[in-house]
């Protein structure tokens, strides 16, 4: 599968924007975050999915089977819920915040060689794209 690597980030599109709707008030922690050396590790058998993440601010393995709900904890703190699907040639994420039940989509693609990640929250919209290692 395309997913499958060593991605590290590139660039962000919107994402300081996107951490502010999150609330992620304090200015200093979202141009901190902006800036974080992301890099992810993903492999998968079947419908198992594992994602190791490691940056300025943490290091997390995340698994999780295709349409099976689970929980996450984002680098802030905030808890999610929800799952992860594959629909066509895209992995799409829909969670809830556990704190206020607002939902989160994401959604993972192969554009042009490269791993775009797209968060979208309360009509904010984010990208992070990363290049393979």
């Amino acid at each position: 599968m395309a997913f499958d690597g060593a991605w590290k980030i590139d660039r962000n599109d919107n994402y300081d924007k996107f951490m502010e709707k999150m609330a992620a008030s304090n200015v200093v922690k979202r141009k901190l975050a902006a800036h974080d050396n992301l890099k992810l590790i993903i492999s998968h058998e079947g419908s198992k999915f594992t994602i190791k993440e490691s940056s300025t601010f943490r290091t997390a393995e995340i698994a999780f089977e295709l349409g099976v709900t689970f929980n996450y904890r984002l680098a802030d703190g905030t808890e999610l819920t929800g799952t992860w699907s594959l629909e066509g040639d895209k992995l799409v994420g829909r969670f809830k915040r556990v704190d206020n039940g607002k939902e989160l989509h994401a959604v993972r693609e192969i554009v042009g060689g490269e791993l775009v990640q797209t968060y979208t929250y309360e009509g904010v919209e984010a990208k992070r794209i990363f290049k393979k290692e």
